[in-house]
């Protein structure tokens, strides 16, 4: 019964995506770095850096199913829910376009070094099939949403939890950090490819972190009310998967 909630679930928020974003202007292009905009050599370098973060979360996603394999549909609902929110484009203020990430409940309920594989599969599917993204760029983007945002979420949620007491304090901020803490990786590593003719490196970050972060705020306020929503509706039908995840005890947090 569980299972079958657990797939409703993810059919419900695949719908929703799907009317969400073929309704959204077609003009807006999404904020992951395009495919051959970043200069080679330092798109080869956000490859060297993310690459050692995917193989820890590898070998982390390998005992995951090893030792707790009935934590595979949970697996999946957070790749699925990372895939959903992630794939909506909304116009931004300044021309530009701006998205969820979806990373914060993976990186809650997994840590981090999960969310570096499932994040970068989604970014890799949405390179491919939804022209978001690109190849030569996955290394960057898979950086600033697979590795940073979740890294972020997932030290802001144990800070809360163990300061406040307040789980639903630490999932909102989690996924609100995780959301903010992309967008914030992703104007540095373009202030660093492009650093401005005047003021270098820090005006060009000013520059690229202004054009989102009109947007991005509420975005982020959004995303982790919408992320608290999913986790409280885990909390109601899934209890013994998160038991297992170590994030609830005896129905209250640990």
């Amino acid at each position: 019964m569980k299972s079958r909630k657990s797939y409703s679930f993810v059919l419900l928020a695949a719908g929703l995506a799907f009317y969400l974003w073929s309704g959204s202007p077609q003009t807006a292009y999404a904020m992951h770095i395009m495919e051959g905009f970043l200069p080679p050599v330092w798109a080869l370098f956000w490859w060297a850096v993310f690459i050692p973060f995917f193989l820890l979360g590898t070998r982390a996603l390998v005992r995951i199913t090893r030792n707790t394999p009935e934590l595979k549909l949970m697996l999946g609902l957070a790749g699925a829910f990372t895939f959903v929110l992630s794939a909506l484009k909304l116009p931004s203020v300044t021309g530009s376009s701006s998205h969820p990430t979806g990373t914060g409940l993976g990186a809650v309920m997994f840590g981090p070094l999960p969310m570096s594989v499932l994040g970068s599969v989604v970014l890799l599917f949405q390179a491919v099939l939804l022209a978001h993204g690109g190849i030569t760029t996955l290394g960057a983007n898979a950086f600033s949403m697979a590795v940073a945002g979740p890294a972020a979420g997932y030290a802001l949620y144990k800070l809360l939890s163990a300061a406040t007491g307040r789980q639903g304090l630490a999932v909102f901020t989690a996924a609100a950090a995780a959301n903010l803490t992309t967008y914030v990786v992703t104007s540095v590593q373009l202030a660093l490819a492009f650093p401005a003719e005047s003021g270098g490196f820090l005006a060009s970050l000013a520059k690229f972190g202004s054009i989102f972060a009109v947007t991005q705020v509420p975005l982020a306020i959004t995303e982790g009310l919408l992320t608290l929503l999913v986790w409280n509706w885990l909390k109601a039908n899934s209890a013994e998967e998160l038991t297992l995840l170590n994030r609830l005890r005896g129905g209250k947090q640990a």
